[in-house]
């Protein structure tokens, strides 16, 4: 039987063939190769094709160990040549685990909120309704899912405390990674979530106070390792209460995007969502009106709740701010809509040619036409 081959060393065809492939394994949770992360704790191949391969896991209990054996075995099978694929797990020592922290926040890198940062390009989305019932979750995990589906990096972070519903609606089950002060969220769809609800046990009720639901969105936005995201969304609770505050405090260049349904109720509660921004000093990104008709076999429209509010709710805002809030779309009721929330599956993903589907697809399309800001950025340009 020959000597196995430590490809750290060996320039053989198949040992760099071997380390291109795991070079494509991705950390499910990091979204980032293995062989970046420094998981691969070693790698040897023998003259018959045979690798055996070291992987060290964050934590002993990581919940998609099976996951990355899984994906490693695939990209190894797939080099020709290889014959056998053995997949050991380790875990990390305490200095591995903080030379990972290190290489994910930077060196000496401190407790913050990185969408803050000078350096953040991330586009912040605080989703937000006058009262509940206006399919604002919803509206919230599609928009995200098809800004993914585009090759954006997303997340979410459901910021609705008490009425969390995120996950639910994101088909996610799995509990988030901690690495020592620093969590792993799940990932659903390509997109990255957070919620309340992954903490507690069953359909446990949250009885917090206004100071323990702002210390909690605080350490969503700081211990939470989201990575380089294009956009994140904030799942608000409906109305201005504490959260709404929370967001402003903590997510000062936050835009706020508002769902209202037709009916000029709705839109007038929703005015009152979209006005925070005159106190807070953020922008409204738009309106989004939910609910807007139902499709007859005919091909003809009812409007269940009225139609022109969106609309009405869009002028309103606008003269409220002193600048345009466009409404950005109108999304049809559609039955789909809802068994696909049922089903974890969001609608833009499992039932794509639906009206709604479209409907939320063209509002994703035009929040990912805006550009990732480079205003107020320093370059660091010199003349010479």
């Amino acid at each position: 039987m020959s000597a196995p081959l430590d490809t750290s060393t060996s320039g053989s065809p198949l040992a760099e063939a071997v380390d291109a492939a795991l070079a494509t394994v991705i950390d499910p949770e990091l979204r980032r190769p293995i062989t970046e992360l420094g998981m691969v704790d070693s790698v040897q191949v023998s003259d018959d094709g045979r690798v055996a391969l070291a992987v060290l896991l964050t934590i002993a209990g990581c919940p998609l160990r099976d996951t990355i054996t899984a994906d490693s075995e695939k990209a190894l099978f797939a080099v020709p040549g290889v014959t056998a694929v053995d997949v050991e797990l380790k875990v990390m020592d305490q200095a591995q685990r903080d030379a990972l922290k290190e290489k994910l926040r930077g060196p000496g890198a401190r407790r913050r909120i990185p969408f803050n940062q000078p350096g953040s390009l991330t586009k912040v989305y605080a989703v937000a309704s006058g009262k509940g019932g206006v399919g604002k979750s919803s509206v919230t995990v599609n928009l995200a899912s098809a800004l993914a589906a585009q090759g954006l990096r997303v997340g979410i972070v459901d910021a609705d405390v008490y009425g969390f519903s995120v996950p639910a609606l994101m088909g996610i089950t799995q509990a988030p990674t901690q690495v020592d002060d620093m969590i792993l969220p799940p990932v659903a769809y390509g997109v990255k979530v957070i919620s309340i609800g992954m903490f507690v046990t069953g359909n446990q009720p949250v009885a917090w106070r206004g100071p323990m639901l702002h210390r909690a969105l605080e350490q969503f936005l700081t211990d939470v390792y989201f990575g380089d995201l294009d956009a994140l969304f904030l799942d608000l609770p409906p109305g201005t209460g504490d959260i709404a505050i929370s967001v402003a405090q903590l997510l000062p260049g936050a835009e706020i995007l508002v769902v209202t349904t037709p009916q000029a109720a709705a839109a007038d509660v929703a005015e009152r969502a979209g006005a925070i921004a005159t106190q807070t000093g953020q922008k409204l990104a738009g309106v989004i009106e939910n609910m807007s008709y139902l499709e007859m076999p005919d091909g003809g429209r009812m409007e269940l709740f009225g139609s022109g509010g969106g609309a009405v709710l869009a002028e309103r805002l606008s003269a409220a701010v002193g600048t345009d809030v466009p409404l950005l779309g109108q999304i049809p009721l559609d039955i789909q809509l809802r068994e696909g929330g049922d089903a974890g599956v969001p609608i833009v993903l499992g039932q794509p040619g639906t009206a709604a589907a479209t409907a939320l697809a063209g509002i994703a399309g035009r929040l990912a036409a805006k550009p990732r800001g480079l205003a107020g950025m320093k370059l660091g340009l010199q003349p010479r």
